[in-house]
This record gives structure tokens, sequence and C-alpha cells, in this order.
């Protein structure tokens, strides 16, 4: 494999000296340390970014095209995740987003996904830079249906306790990711309906996030002034606090591949 060849699997070619040299190469410690040996770990993997959006960054996203107001909005946000590395007297706060459309499919959690890549590569780099040591887990994509589903299969009647435990221990491990990560993607809130009881858990994920400052990706087909409608007044204010939406526009790619 050419040096070439291999920076295009790395997501931190773009921001690396190292690229396309001879020590660019699947030896490369950084790269392993953000991609894994078997470039499906390190903090990429630990990330749980869907497979149909590996590698993928602002500059490569197959959704710029059609969407360029949105990347617009999205390449100057990026650049604010060097707030956390910056001087002490900075601001480092980073505001969270809510990427909606009216339609699915428009490339809303492509660069949910891509943002996730963004942060990924800031917080290595930053933190390299600074002398420590970067996070085994800095970043969180939560698909909240998948989620929603986890929640559904142990709390049916009757299942058995073989079948529910692990559910439940895999539902609990995702709210505790979600709610701690550095940086988090919520995907696909509010498209369907909600128990009291799986929207408590919502509630305390992201009431967590927003109390301490964690920046949230947010993606919905509901606008975010009518989020009350879906979940309650409470959790949509919680949403909206240090919250920019970003609106995509037309109708569903889905049919092509990477544009969900």
């Amino acid at each position: 494999m050419s040096h070439n060849a291999h920076s295009k699997n790395c997501i931190l070619s773009a921001q690396c000296t190292l690229a396309d040299t001879a020590k660019c190469n699947a030896r490369c410690p950084s790269f392993i340390a953000v991609h894994g040996a078997n470039m499906n770990g390190g903090r990429v993997g630990a990330a749980n970014i869907p497979a149909d959006y590996k590698g993928i960054t602002l500059a490569n996203s197959p959704a710029r095209v059609g969407q360029e107001a949105a990347y617009k909005l999205a390449e100057p946000y990026v650049k604010t995740f060097m707030r956390q590395f910056g001087d002490a007297a900075e601001n480092k706060r980073i505001k969270s987003l809510y990427l909606y459309s009216e339609s699915p499919g428009t490339g809303k959690t492509t660069m949910a996904a891509a943002l996730t890549h963004e942060y990924i590569v800031r917080h290595y780099i930053g933190s390299i830079q600074r002398n420590g040591q970067p996070l085994e887990r800095p970043a969180y994509f939560c698909d909240v249906n998948a989620w929603q589903t986890l929640f559904l299969g142990f709390n049916r009647a009757h299942v058995p306790p073989a079948t529910a435990e692990p559910l439940a221990a895999e539902y609990y491990a995702i709210e505790h990711r979600t709610k701690v990560a550095p940086f988090a993607v919520l995907d696909d809130i509010g498209v369907r309906s909600a128990s009291e009881a799986f929207r408590a858990d919502l509630h305390s994920v992201i009431n967590h996030r927003v109390a301490n400052g964690l920046p949230t990706v947010y993606t919905s087909n509901v606008m975010l002034a009518d989020l009350a409608q879906v979940f309650d007044a409470r959790l949509a204010d919680r949403i909206r606090e240090q919250c920019v939406e970003i609106r995509f526009v037309g109708e569903s790619k889905r049919g092509l591949r990477k544009t969900a």
C-alpha cells in the first residue's frame, strides 16, 4: 500500500505532518491509537459511529452537495473544539448543535458522524500537544432509536432473564457513555413515541450534559421550536440552552450511499 493510500484511511491525515511520508503506515502509533490495529478499534471504535460513516470528515463528506449553507456553519464550529486546549483564561465552553430537516435522509447523520470524527482528531492532537493523555473515549455516538429498542427489549412482559439482562446491561452502558463523553451525538431524537420511563432516562442524559457544559449534537426531523410537542417543555428548554440550530434542505437522498 502506498503512503498516500494509507493516509486516506486515517482521519488524522489532514492535520498530520507525517501524512504521505514513509512513516505514514499501519504501524503508526497515532493511527493505532485512533483507529486500532485492525482499523476497527481505537478512539473511533470506542465512539460507536455507525460503519456506514467510516472515515467521513467535513472535508470529504458526500452530504456536502446541496447542503452548502449547513457546512459553512459547521466548519467554524469545528474550530471551537480547540478551546479546550487554549489558555486558561479562554472561554472553553463549546456550543451544542441541533441538526434539523423536515425530510429524513438529507445528511444530518452524515454531518453528525463527521463532527464526531473531527472532535476525536482535535482531542487527540490537542492532548498530545499539551503533553496530556488522550481519553480512550473522547466522543460517543448514540443512535436514540437503537437505544430505545434496547429499552423495549428488556421491558416487555414475560421476557426471560437470560434475554433481558444482556439488553439491560448494554442499555445502561450506552446511557453512561452518552452522559459522560466530552462530546456526544444524540441521533434521531423525537421521531418515535417514548414512554415516561425512557423519556426520564433521556432527560437524565441531556440534563447532565447541559449542566456540565458538554457539547452535544442532536439530529431530528422535529424543529427545535416544536420539540416540546414531542417531549415536554422542560426537555426542550434544556436542549435549546447553549444550542445552535442548523437546517438541512431538500428531500431524502437516502438511496445514495452514506448520505442518510
